[in-house]
């Protein structure tokens, strides 16, 4: 693709690029490259893949750039690469659309957005309805669906599939290169203080296709949550998100302080020979079934079926360990001065 697409919106032409990022996606970036709207100048960022991403986007007529292997590779690395390489070539450019190399756009998503953005100048980005291609597929794809499933309007951070007005972009400079989870909320904190708004939009933008079929892929697609929300906390402290604090003190609740006044009277009961402890920690132990239930209820009342709201309830409790081991790599990482690679989940 090298003719750049050009729009008309209330009589003013609009310029708009896209960028996509990728690591041995497969299958699901050639879905990608051929949903891809013709007309746009479009640039794919690869991270060291080795299933013949490249040789497809180089076979789809679009520009690829390589990363260098020796500083780590992260999607805010990758997605500076691409915005930045796009506006080299194709100055003029107003627009940047990202798109992670797991994603197929929904027709005519870009023009719906570039209306939103030209609408309102105070806006630095929109995104829309993300959905999971294959939600029937696992249980853990239909959590990514409703993950993805965040209000209309108004909104604090958005994900990795967007529409950047380049303005903001150049503003706040990017997403954080090092950053191996968590660069979409960083970047939008940034632009937030800066005065810019990011809406989401009522209208379907993109099918990603998680291919979470087992457990231990979600046990680490959390911990890499967990990896996110103390990172955030770390760098932004009481000016961050307030979600990411309530996340990071939620996790340790559950995950670190109630298991050890759980241990510390069962020790207690067998060191001292009573068995008065016991009763406290049988207690204690009965707060997880407990926080079970009433999040199923609530899950029920939000309309999910029986099984998914109490599948959905389980990993929202036993993410908290898998957060936890998260959390907990980010500091040890940070206390050796160790660099953070990435967690990977797919197979």
């Amino acid at each position: 693709m090298t003719q750049m697409r050009e729009s008309s919106i209330a009589g003013t032409r609009v310029q708009c690029g896209i960028v996509a990022i990728g690591r041995n996606e497969g299958e699901r970036f050639k879905a990608c490259l051929a949903s891809l709207p013709p007309g746009f100048p479009a640039v794919y960022v690869d991270s060291g893949s080795t299933d013949g991403s490249v040789e497809a986007a180089q076979a789809a007529g679009v520009a690829v750039i390589r990363l260098a292997t020796t500083t780590g590779f992260t999607a805010a690395r990758a997605r500076n690469a691409g915005w930045r390489a796009l506006l080299e070539a194709h100055p003029q450019l107003d627009y940047v659309q990202f798109v992670d190399g797991d994603c197929e756009f929904a027709p005519g998503w870009i023009d719906t957005a570039l209306d939103a953005l030209r609408a309102d100048p105070q806006l630095c980005a929109v995104f829309g309805r993300r959905r999971e291609r294959f939600p029937e597929a696992s249980l853990y794809n239909a959590l990514c669906d409703d993950e993805w499933d965040v209000p209309v309007g108004l909104v604090a951070a958005c994900g990795g599939d967007v529409l950047f007005r380049v303005a903001a972009l150049k503003e706040a400079g990017g997403y954080s290169d090092d950053l191996i989870a968590g660069e979409e909320p960083d970047l939008c904190l940034r632009l937030g203080r800066q005065g810019w708004r990011i809406r989401r939009l009522d209208a379907e933008m993109t099918r990603h296709d998680a291919a979470i079929m087992h457990a231990r892929q979600q046990w680490r697609r959390s911990r890499r949550a967990g990896h996110a929300f103390a990172e955030h906390c770390a760098r932004h402290g009481r000016h961050g998100f307030a979600h990411a604090r309530r996340q990071r003190n939620s996790n340790i609740f559950w995950a670190v302080a109630l298991p050890c006044a759980i241990l510390a009277l069962l020790i207690g009961a067998l060191a001292g020979g009573a068995w008065w402890p016991l009763l406290p920690a049988a207690l204690l132990a009965g707060l997880y079934p407990l926080q079970w239930v009433r999040l199923t209820w609530r899950a029920r009342r939000a309309g999910f079926s029986p099984r998914f709201a109490a599948f959905k309830a389980w990993w929202l409790l036993i993410g908290k360990f898998a957060q936890t081991g998260g959390m907990l790599r980010y500091w040890l990482n940070r206390l050796r001065r160790r660099r953070n690679n990435l967690i990977e989940y797919k197979s």
